[in-house]
């Protein structure tokens, strides 16, 4: 696996509101199903959410925005675009 180590936090500007929520959810590990009651949306949602958070914040995986969702929660809840 190659870790990319980067001088400053990614542009969360770009996630919806809804997209900052599953990022930061995402660093518990849960599965999507506890992730989708936990939000009151639909497990395919959640998936749809996740896809859309790695695409943007160009990461490769499900596993990788984890990381930088525990890495930077702070900026994730103090960036609101």
């Amino acid at each position: 696996m190659t870790v990319v180590v980067r001088d400053a936090a990614p542009d969360f500007s770009a996630l919806t509101e809804r997209e900052r929520e599953v990022l930061l959810l995402l660093a518990t590990g849960e599965q999507n199903r506890w992730l989708a009651r936990r939000l009151g949306i639909a497990e395919r949602t959640v998936r749809a959410h996740t896809a859309s958070i790695v695409r943007k914040l160009d990461l490769t995986s499900r596993f990788q925005a984890a990381i930088v969702s525990h890495l930077y929660a702070d900026d994730i809840r103090a960036d609101h675009g």
